[in-house]
């Protein structure tokens, strides 16, 4: 059974994708600490990030280290911050959230309510840093 995040990779599902190549796939957290905050994602189906092979770890966090600068450049920001928890999803995924403080990366944090207008406009600002 597909899990939730291959289904949007899929396109089963939609999404506010920033970034993709043939491995990984980074798109907006509907449910976002901060604007900005993605979701990266390898395409390979693993429920834990320490089961992954070499190659497709290392992979996961040069994409993401790409969609990290990009961010920095869309969204004024001090640092992006990287969190791994995977407790939500049962497919490995890297958190950047932009960061000015912190607190910023307490997940626990009431989250962001955003419209579609303004998840395309930040989705869009990121890529177009890539």
């Amino acid at each position: 059974m597909s899990t939730l995040f291959t289904k949007i990779i899929n396109g089963e599902i939609p999404s506010y994708k920033v970034a993709e190549d043939e491995n990984y796939y980074a798109f907006l957290d509907i449910n976002p600490l901060a604007k900005g905050h993605t979701l990266v994602v390898p395409k390979l189906e693993k429920d834990y990030i320490f089961d992954l092979d070499d190659k497709t770890y290392s992979g996961l966090f040069l994409f993401a280290k790409k969609v990290a600068i990009a961010m920095k450049k869309a969204i004024p920001c001090q640092k992006v911050g990287v969190a791994v928890i995977g407790l939500d999803v049962n497919h490995v995924h890297v958190h950047l959230v932009p960061m000015n403080e912190s607190g910023d990366l307490d997940f626990s944090r009431k989250k962001l309510s955003l419209n579609a207008m303004e998840f395309e406009e930040i989705a869009n600002s990121i890529s177009e840093q890539l």
